[in-house]
């Protein structure tokens, strides 16, 4: 799978706003708008066959995810990862994910839990054929099903308004390989507390994950580059 080549493609006209959010976010998620890099519309425009307007829709939906900044004059340009954004933000994303995973377990369905075992089944052959990019869209997807499973609309809207502050450093999170081993591992434990509905070990799994994520990312930036 190319992604950088699929990321080229020409945007299809009925999903314009949400292909272009979609491969924008992708775009940061991979590093191929690299943190403070400014944006360079006119040749994104050229390479999705788009016109301003639209494009820079989408980059008002990702500066209020916090991945875009937009400085009157100057453009866009790609968010630098902050120690006290992501110190803000984890704990709370950890405690909503931890709750998503108790409220789960009281009422998934077993087809539910037979689709997020497919998800992750799937995630983990793209693991091991070190397809970064799938396996982040599968292990947030398998992340996004839990939460849907919990039935709290109240809970959702909270978290889809902080998550996407810390998507990227999530991508980054697993970008070492004794990381990304960790990872498999620890949604290894999600999914055996959901398949066992023991709401009180997934929560405490999900939480723990999470905050690990932190503390990765943490050391992270604080590596010379």
């Amino acid at each position: 799978m190319n992604t950088v080549a699929t990321l080229r493609q020409p945007i299809p006209r009925r999903t314009l706003h949400d292909e272009l959010v979609d491969r924008l976010r992708e775009m940061i998620h991979v590093g191929e708008l690299a943190a403070g890099e400014k944006i360079p519309e006119k040749a994104l425009c050229e390479q999705f066959q788009v016109s301003r307007t639209p494009l820079r829709e989408a980059l008002k939906v990702l500066a209020a995810d916090g991945l875009v900044r937009l400085t009157p004059n100057r453009g866009a340009s790609v968010a630098a990862l902050t120690l006290q954004d992501l110190e803000e933000v984890f704990p709370i994303i950890a405690t909503l994910e931890g709750l998503s995973g108790e409220l789960a377990c009281r009422r998934i369905s077993d087809p539910e839990i037979a689709e997020i075992r497919e998800m992750h089944e799937e995630m983990v052959r793209r693991y091991e054929a070190r397809d970064l990019p799938e396996y982040f869209r599968l292990n947030q997807a398998i992340h996004r099903a839990i939460l849907e499973s919990a039935g709290n609309t109240s809970l959702q809207s909270v978290y889809d308004n902080l998550a996407g502050r810390i998507s990227r450093a999530r991508y980054v999170a697993n970008m070492s390989p004794a990381r990304w081993e960790r990872a498999v591992a620890e949604h290894c434990e999600i999914l055996a507390a959901l398949e066992d509905r023991d709401g009180e070990r997934l929560g405490r799994v999900l939480r723990e994950h999470v905050m690990t994520k932190l503390a990765t990312v943490r050391q992270s930036l604080a590596e010379p580059a």
